[in-house]
């Protein structure tokens, strides 16, 4: 019914504007009775085969929501009810910034992808963590962290700390994001040396804690050979907790768009379908390299229940979703379950 009915209406309105609108009717039907406990109903697909013991934590099931959609926590109890075992926010920075100038993001119809250049925009790590003391819903919560664009990379570790700092308690796990495409120069932060003095950091950080949460980092599908080894080498040395592969890409390689198109759209990240592939390989290649029993999480390109198991078969222990939500709707978490379920 989404496919042909909801999503043709919703597709007609600028991607934005029509996630706000989105946000805003989600929030609207909370509020009113009854009907988180008819979306589970209806949306959610539970079975003890499902669980997974991953990162000291309890998951009911392995497929989570990507961080992106919920930057600011604003919808953590319903967004709980379209069956996710997993949420994960942000990416959060501590001072609250705008973001890019619109217009940001952009679909690529004849794709099944998304062009995004937001740029952080949030408001702000204190507003969320406010947000979050008042959840009532016990999905487990990933807190995605950045640097504001403003900060120096030589200080970016200022920000990473008041982002823990802000949400200690509050979140399941950290993720240490340093591969989004649209802050100027947040990249460069994956090479070796600086990546590895951050999550030493960050590690040391949420150790000094009461209750220490697992880190885990987000990487780019963009990395080569050799850096996704220093990628390994580091992980490993830092006794940094999980890996997520991948964020979002800057190829434009094999898309069916019109190159008109493309350059009208102009700079961003590419998620969705034509990523699928090159994350799928990330995976097995990390799943490799460090072994059988490092966390892993794949997202990139999930579309179909299919997708998510050949992540899974390729070395995930869990996966995220995002733009195949926008394009399948919310029913393709309880596909995916289902899939899981029935090839355990």
């Amino acid at each position: 019914m989404y496919k042909f009915l909801f999503r043709p209406i919703l597709f007609l309105i600028d991607a934005e504007r029509v996630h706000h609108l989105v946000f805003k009717l989600l929030s609207l039907a909370g509020k009113m009775p009854g009907v988180k406990s008819l979306l589970g109903s209806i949306f959610t697909y539970k079975h003890t085969t499902l669980g997974r013991n991953i990162l000291g934590l309890h998951f009911e099931n392995p497929v989570g929501l990507a961080a992106g959609f919920d930057k600011d926590a604003k919808l953590i109890d319903e967004l709980s009810c379209f069956g996710f075992g997993f949420i994960e926010i942000g990416t959060l920075t501590p001072k609250p910034q705008p973001g890019n100038e619109k217009p940001r993001l952009f679909r690529l119809k004849a794709d099944q992808a998304l062009i995004n250049r937001m740029g952080f925009n949030n408001g702000g790590v204190v507003q969320a963590a406010g947000r979050l003391k008042k959840r009532k819903s016990k999905v487990i919560v990933g807190g995605n962290i950045g640097k504001n664009k403003i900060t120096p990379n030589d200080q970016a570790f200022t920000d990473y700390t008041k982002c823990v700092d802000a949400l200690d308690g509050l979140v399941d796990y950290f993720v240490v994001n340093v591969s989004s495409p649209n802050t100027p120069g947040l990249r460069e932060l994956q090479e070796k040396e600086p990546l590895r003095k951050l999550l030493a950091d960050v590690k040391a950080l949420t150790l000094s804690k009461t209750n220490p949460k697992p880190v885990l980092l987000k990487i780019a599908p963009d990395l080569t050979t050799s850096q996704l080894d220093d990628i390994v080498e580091i992980l490993l040395e830092t006794k940094t907790d999980g890996v997520i592969a991948t964020n979002t890409t800057i190829s434009r390689e094999g898309l069916a768009t019109p190159a008109g198109e493309l350059n009208a759209i102009g700079n961003g990240g590419l998620s969705g379908k034509p990523l699928r592939d090159r994350s799928t390989e990330v995976i097995k290649y990390l799943r490799e390299k460090l072994g059988p029993t490092y966390p892993i999480i794949g997202v990139g390109g999930i579309m179909t229940a299919e997708d998510a198991v050949e992540k899974i078969n390729a070395g995930a222990d869990l996966v995220q979703i995002y733009t195949g939500f926008i394009y399948e709707g919310p029913g393709i978490v309880k596909k995916i379950n289902r899939l899981i379920r029935n090839q355990s």
